[in-house]
């Protein structure tokens, strides 16, 4: 059986792009090396850096030497700051059926609102430095921006 998952694929791509720049944060990556460190397409990722930059977290600069950066430490941007740029948690603030007789949350949405609070505390407790410095065997979300070669065109 295949499962669902939690977030968007925008979202996905949002925090990959951040944890790719969070690895190396003083090196600008231009839109082609985040594409492939990420292995997200380069046209959708285009879209994810804009919304990224006007959220705050990333600054982008065209022409030579150009490319994004995040605008604060990693250790100051959590997965939540990430998924709030893109796409917002939703929380369940009243019966979605519109029933008059649940003045509070049934047991049903009571519940389905507390797991997306366990996941919205999770993603705001969680900074980008954790992602990277966590001790496991696998970069997370991207390639290793050190080892990968990253060739484009015209330079």
């Amino acid at each position: 059986m295949e499962r669902k998952i939690v977030l968007s694929t925008t979202t996905e791509y949002a925090l990959r792009a951040i944890v790719c720049l969070a690895s190396s944060p003083e090196e600008p990556k231009t839109g082609q090396q985040l594409a492939k460190l990420t292995k997200v397409p380069a046209g959708y990722l285009a879209k994810v850096l804009k919304q990224l930059n006007r959220a705050g977290l990333i600054r982008s600069q065209r022409g030579l030497h150009g490319g994004s950066v995040l605008t604060r430490s990693p250790k100051k941007i959590t997965m939540l700051d990430v998924v709030d740029a893109i796409e917002p948690i939703r929380r369940i603030e009243h019966c979605p059926l519109d029933l008059k007789s649940h003045i509070k949350l049934c047991p049903l949405h009571r519940r389905l609102d507390d797991a997306i609070a366990l996941i919205e505390k999770a993603f705001g407790t969680t900074t980008i430095d954790e992602l990277l410095t966590e001790k496991t065997a696998s970069t997370p979300l991207c390639e290793s921006a050190k080892t990968a070669t990253v060739t484009v065109r015209g330079r």
